[in-house]
């Protein structure tokens, strides 16, 4: 399986996914029903990662408290307004046991997937939820001292953030897991970081993950650091990430680890161990839909960039078809999937979906086919599977006014990336309502003789002059949300190219 610097991955419902896969096949499938053809599709597209949301085993108190939840419920019935009981199986993340779900086959089904996708290319990710467990954990039996317990005055005082729980040796009052500032998740029981020994055990589950895959994504990472769980519970907690990180790579050198965070604390995170983590403050900026801060975001060094995930949706977010109208989408998608890091795409992003599926849900709604995003998201992944923008360098370029007064150059966002054999491409889109105009800057020294610009996303075709783009830099008049991905190269290359045609 080859490195790859800059890779992208694909992140799957997996439940949704096989209930489609049943509903065609006329029974139950299992993740030994995936066909082939559908994992060769996403190879061709040019993923490394296939991250499979939701396999690992629930159980009946969370199922039972998703389908009473009356305001989930309200969300269930949002997105499929034919809800059927069966279509509410329990959150993914309020899980049971770190094996894989019956339901889905089990563990060695797993492992046969995984195999199939390594003949692929593929690298697997799973799921930790290192915050909490489901209501029906067997450590509420085994274990309780691992989890936060309450007393009856916390119960009557804060009933969102606790619960009783049933057991046979006696009931107990234990919290429910949280983040601080919002009530507790009414499915879940909070892990104490305090602890030392609820740690352990929750590396042990970290370190048996890391046997049947390739990466994690961890759900609200940034939970567990010391500071977070203090301001969170009043306990004071040792750090749980270096140690945990580390233990896994003693075993598995090559494993990786994806952060979910939020609050600032990426740097944070990426100091603890992880490869990559959520950026969240460039979804954010492009959502707010001003130039001048997302190029503000793209300031920082390249240590912390490279190790940040950059999305446009995923199962937590509305769908980048719905809350971006069609040409915006393209110019954040443009944006966001030629900076550097993880390009972290989602299931049904490509086909332009609108709606959002909870991943308390089993099934997804039936959406009609718009072949426009697909189309562009076509043009865009075989732009991303270039070698020069999987292990280049990547830089940010200057734009300044096209002329005295000319304000609308500070609409604009410029990138270049160069290959390791000298291949340049250069992008630049106008992220404004607007037509805007602007000088870029270019970043290579060996400009001379003629140079041909050719759009691998549209068909535009520009000749121009090396010694003036050296000195005045790319001249560029562009309509509102528009944007080019150029290749760049001397006219000799042009000459020969449309010779072989």
């Amino acid at each position: 399986m080859t490195d790859m610097r800059y890779s992208s991955l694909y992140q799957i419902n997996t439940r949704v996914w096989l209930t489609e896969l049943s509903r065609n096949l006329g029974r139950t499938a299992t993740l030994n029903d995936i066909p082939d053809s559908e994992l060769d599709g996403l190879a061709e597209l040019g993923f490394d990662w296939v991250w499979l949301l939701s396999v690992w085993q629930t159980g009946p108190a969370g199922r039972q408290v998703s389908r009473t939840n009356p305001e989930w419920r309200k969300e269930f019935q949002e997105t499929l307004p034919d809800l059927q009981e069966a279509d509410i199986a329990g959150s993914g993340f309020a899980i049971t046991a770190y094996t894989v779900h019956e339901q889905l086959g089990g563990d060695d089904v797993l492992a046969r997937l995984r195999e199939r996708l390594r003949l692929r290319g593929f690298r697997l990710m799973l799921d930790f939820v290192p915050n909490h467990t489901a209501l029906d954990h067997p450590w509420t039996e085994e274990n309780p001292e691992h989890f936060i317990t309450g007393t009856e005055a916390d119960l009557a005082r804060s009933p969102q953030n606790y619960t009783r729980v049933k057991r046979r040796q006696g009931d107990l009052i234990l919290a429910h897991g949280r983040d601080p500032y919002f009530p507790g998740w009414p499915d879940t029981l909070q892990i104490n970081y305090g602890s030392p020994a609820a740690q352990e055990a929750m590396i042990r589950e970290l370190v048996k993950i890391a046997g049947q895959c390739d990466g994690v994504r961890c759900d609200m990472a940034m939970l567990v650091l010391p500071d977070v769980f203090e301001r969170t519970w009043g306990i004071r907690t040792p750090s749980f990430w270096p140690d945990a990180t580390r233990r896994v790579r003693e075993q598995f050198p090559a494993f990786c680890f994806m952060a979910e965070v939020y609050w600032d604390l990426e740097w944070t995170l990426q100091q603890q161990g992880f490869d990559y983590t959520y950026d969240k403050r460039l979804y954010d900026r492009l959502c707010e839909g001003h130039a001048r801060p997302v190029r503000e975001h793209f300031h920082a060094g390249p240590d912390y960039q490279n190790k940040l995930s950059r999305f446009l949706e995923n199962h937590d977010e509305p769908r980048a078809a719905a809350t971006f109208p069609p040409e915006v989408h393209e110019a954040t998608a443009v944006i966001t999937f030629l900076s550097p890091g993880l390009r972290f795409f989602h299931q049904g992003q490509i086909q332009g979906c609108k709606k959002r599926i909870s991943p308390h849900l089993v099934r997804g709604p039936e959406e009609p086919k718009d072949p426009s995003p697909e189309a562009f998201y076509k043009k865009l992944l075989a732009v991303l599977r270039q070698p020069m923008v999987r292990e280049g360098s990547w830089q940010l370029l200057e734009c300044t006014p096209a002329w005295e007064g000319n304000w609308t150059f500070d609409c604009f966002l410029a990138f270049s990336w160069t290959g390791i054999n000298g291949e340049k491409l250069l992008t630049a889109v106008n992220f404004s309502d607007h037509p805007s105009q602007c000088y870029i800057g270019m970043p290579w020294a060996d400009l001379s003789g003629q140079l041909w610009f050719s759009d691998r996303m549209g068909s535009a075709i520009y000749e121009r002059n090396g010694e003036e783009l050296a000195a005045k830099g790319l001249y560029l008049d562009v309509p509102a949300w528009a944007y080019h991905v150029f290749d760049v190269n001397d006219v000799g290359y042009r000459t020969d190219k449309l010779k072989r045609i």
